[in-house]
C-alpha cells in the first residue's frame, strides 16, 4: 500500500499542473459513478480517506467484499462458476455506506484504485505513463517499476506499484529536498507542505486504523501518513513495506519485508521505533 502514497504524488503534481481540483467531485470527473457511493465525494475526501462508504479491509477474508474485490483487480483468481470481473465496474457497483464523507478516516483500498481512475481522466493518460513521466523519469530512478493490472488493463493503484527499494529511497529523499533534483522541481513544495501541515487529527483519531499505530499523534493527508511531534511522513503497507521521510533532519528510511500476517502492530511499533532511535541517534552527534 505504499502505492497509494506514490500514487497521491501523482495527484499532488497533476492538482499543481492545474488539471485537477482537490475540490472537485468525483461525478464531475467520472459520471459513471453517479449511481455509486462516492455520487457525493471530492476528490479531497479520496485522497484523505474520509469517504464514508461501508467497505470491511479485512485481509484475511475467504468470501465476501473483499475477496470480489481481489478479484476483480486480478489478483485473485476467478471460481469455477464466476463471471469475470474488472475493477472499474466493482468500483461501480459500491452502495453501501457506513457514514457521511468527511467524516473520520476510514481505510479503503477502493480510495485509491478510484484515485488512479481520476488521474487518468483528468490527465488523459494511462496511469502507469504518467507516474514514468511526471515521477519516475525526473527523479533518476535506478529501474523500471511495474504495476498489475486488471483484466481490462486499469491498474491496481492502491497496492499494485512494485519498485526496486532504492527507488522508494529516492522518492523519499526527493520529499526531503523538497520535491526538487538538481534544479528540477518535481513534486511541489506546496503539496509536501500540505501533507505535512494540513491532515485532520481527530479525523485520524476516530479512524478505523488506530488500533494498528496506537495513540501517537498523527493524521492523515494526501495517502501519506505523519508523526505529528515528529515530522515525519511514511507510506505503510501490508507485509512490511514502509518509506519513511523525517525532512527537518534529513533521514529516510525504506524497508521491504514478506512478514506473515498482513498487518502486525508488534511489528508496526517496531518499525517506528526504530526509525525514531535511528533520527535520534543521527541527530544527537
Amino acid at each position: 500500500s505504499v502505492s497509494k502514497s506514490l500514487t497521491a504524488i501523482v495527484a499532488g503534481i497533476l492538482i499543481d499542473k492545474g488539471t485537477l481540483d482537490p475540490e472537485q467531485t468525483v461525478v464531475s470527473i467520472i459520471p459513471e459513478l453517479k449511481n455509486s457511493v462516492y455520487s457525493d465525494a471530492t476528490v479531497r475526501h479520496v485522497l484523505d480517506m474520509r469517504v464514508g462508504l461501508d467497505f470491511d479491509e479485512d485481509y484475511l477474508a475467504t468470501s465476501g467484499p473483499m475477496v470480489e474485490y481481489r478479484k476483480s483487480t486480478n489478483w485473485n483468481p476467478l471460481a469455477p462458476g464466476d463471471r469475470p470481473s474488472d475493477l472499474r465496474s466493482f468500483l461501480s457497483s459500491l452502495k453501501d455506506r457506513a457514514s457521511p464523507d468527511g467524516g473520520s478516516f476510514h481505510y479503503a483500498s477502493t480510495n485509491t484504485d478510484l484515485l488512479g481512475w481520476i488521474l487518468e481522466r483528468s490527465a488523459g493518460a494511462r496511469f502507469v505513463d504518467l507516474l514514468s513521466n511526471l515521477l519516475w523519469q525526473p527523479m533518476g530512478a535506478q529501474a523500471s517499476a511495474y504495476i498489475t493490472v486488471d483484466r481490462l488493463g486499469a491498474p491496481r493503484c492502491a497496492g499494485g506499484v512494485c519498485t526496486a527499494v532504492l527507488d522508494l529511497a529516492r522518492v523519499g529523499q526527493l520529499i526531503v529536498q523538497g520535491g526538487r533534483r538538481n534544479d528540477n522541481a518535481i513534486i511541489p513544495a506546496a503539496w509536501i507542505k500540505d501533507m505535512f501541515d494540513n491532515g485532520d487529527p481527530k479525523a485520524w483519531s476516530d479512524g478505523d486504523l488506530i488500533s494498528y499505530l496506537g495513540d501517537r499523534p498523527m493524521h492523515y493527508r494526501n495517502q501519506w501518513y505523519v508523526l505529528r511531534d515528529r515530522a515525519i511522513a511514511f507510506g505503510l503497507g501490508v507485509y512490511g513495506q514502509n518509506v519513511f521521510v523525517d525532512r527537518a533532519n534529513e533521514i529516510v528510511v525504506a524497508k521491504v519485508s514478506s512478514q506473515a500476517p498482513p498487518l502486525d502492530k508488534r511489528l508496526i511499533d517496531l518499525t517506528i521505533e526504530f526509525v525514531e532511535a535511528v533520527s535520534d541517534h543521527i541527530t544527537s552527534r
